[in-house]
């Protein structure tokens, strides 16, 4: 019974470990890859999502048609002067552009 006592401790550190360990990783491999079903659920949820994009313009078509002004009603002002000031920060930005000159 002593005698397996050291073969016992040499094999599981040399064997088992290293077993669990490459089980493991490969179990943590295949769970990355993507299935052909989270395929189709991407397929379906951009679909989804560029017909809603489709139907929100054409809500803001209607909308636009009806009140021109109702982007600057429904608008938070610090909204407005946040982008007034990245606008004015881009327009900048092009004006300092050295020129090329050829």
């Amino acid at each position: 019974m002593h005698d397996i006592v050291p073969i016992i401790a040499i094999l599981v550190p040399l064997v088992f470990l290293p077993w669990l360990i490459f089980h493991y990783i490969t179990k943590w491999k295949t769970a990355k890859t993507i299935t052909t079903q989270d395929e189709d659920l991407l397929d379906d949820l951009y679909d989804l999502a560029r017909r809603l994009d489709d139907r929100m313009n054409t809500i803001e078509r209607i909308v636009q048609a009806d009140n021109p002004n109702w982007r600057a009603i429904g608008r938070d002002p610090i909204e407005t002067v946040l982008e007034d000031r990245n606008e004015r920060v881009a327009e900048l930005g092009r004006s300092n552009r050295p020129s090329r000159r050829n």
